[in-house]
């Protein structure tokens, strides 16, 4: 074959491979073209990068349920009620009621089994707490806020409004003979006295005579008597020489109907009226003081009075102390209270 010829069928032949090679790209962007009938291209065959693996989620933890029973002191209730509201809202399986009896019959409710926790306004005796280890169990103390036990006077009352822890005892103390204002103080109204008290059940009374007395639940006895304080507010509201003390949030929630009267510890100390600063640095003396709650030890074992203690020594549960009138823990001594919990 000559040369010539031999490059002529060469040629041919390439250009025949190059026709079919065009041919089948062709066809093979057509079929891509018409996939899906669109003109997106087709996605990669390729293995995609790998993604983050997504992290198991938990599961929902079982929601808590049961009943728990509160009782005892007035004083605790407005902190205690508060709290209780707001932790049924977050757990509606549980129930938590609140007693008003006093201190001391809150303290017997759960020496006898009727409670599960007690409010107290002071604090729980050796006594009561042989009484329950006697019964195979235990108590823990936990403080719930700061409260000035706030001595009120009617608003009309100009003569009061400040006076010295031995005046304050010259009119409670046992056997007194203080009858008229004029008893008191020189230049005092000759008018009667009207006195309303708390029970004897009361921690507040029992704090108040010690503090003020010198004698735990020792004081004159011709007075009214009550363990509810609103019973209290209403006696002084009522009558113009009358006088009375209680809690500082039962003060501050009647403001518009009584006056604070502010205590001198001696005839040279300044006079200090009680608010939240003043209750909270303890500068109110010698009426200020921590509130407490006593939950049996058996009663912590419990799921839902865990929770329940836990919401209350949280940030947002202290905060509604301040929302009723008292002064909310610091975060130390709430650490301290959690830290009592069955671990």
């Amino acid at each position: 074959m000559s040369k010539g010829l031999f490059r002529k069928n060469l040629l041919l032949l390439l250009t025949l491979a190059f026709a079919i090679v065009v041919a089948a790209c062709g066809n093979n962007n057509e079929g891509d073209a018409t996939q899906g009938g669109s003109e997106t291209p087709a996605a990669p065959t390729e293995t995609p990068a790998a993604q983050p693996a997504e992290e198991p989620k938990e599961e929902p933890a079982a929601e808590i349920s049961g009943e728990i029973k509160l009782d005892g002191s007035s004083t605790v209730y407005p902190v205690a009620q508060a709290v209780a509201e707001e932790f049924m809202n977050l757990h509606g399986g549980v129930n938590v009621t609140v007693g008003l009896s006093g201190s001391s019959n809150g303290i017997k409710a759960i020496i006898n089994g009727e409670a599960d926790i007690a409010n107290a306004s002071r604090l729980i005796k050796d006594s009561e707490v042989e009484e329950i280890k006697a019964k195979g169990d235990d108590v823990v103390e936990m403080p719930v806020a700061y409260d000035g036990i706030t001595v009120v006077i009617h608003p009309e009352n100009d003569w009061a409004t400040e006076m010295t822890v031995e005046e304050l005892k010259k009119i409670w103390v046992k056997d007194s003979t203080v009858k008229t204002w004029a008893d008191v103080r020189e230049g005092w109204p000759a008018e009667p006295i009207t006195l309303f008290a708390p029970g004897a059940a009361s921690g507040t009374f029992e704090y108040f005579t010690e503090a003020i007395n010198g004698e735990a639940k020792v004081a004159r006895e011709d007075v009214t008597a009550s363990e509810d304080d609103n019973v209290l507010v209403q006696g002084v509201a009522g009558d113009k020489y009358a006088m009375s003390y209680f809690g500082f949030a039962y003060y501050e929630e009647n403001m518009d109907k009584l006056k604070a009267v502010a205590i001198k510890e001696n005839a040279d100390a300044p006079a200090v009226a009680p608010s939240l600063e003043t209750i909270g640095n303890f500068s109110y003396k010698p009426l200020s003081r921590f509130i407490y709650m006593y939950p049996l030890k058996s009663t912590l074992e419990r799921p839902e009075v865990q929770e329940f203690v836990k919401f209350y020594m949280s940030e947002e549960g202290s905060a509604l102390a301040g929302e009723v009138g008292y002064v909310p823990l610091d975060k130390a001594t709430r650490d301290a209270n959690l830290a009592l919990l069955p671990q």
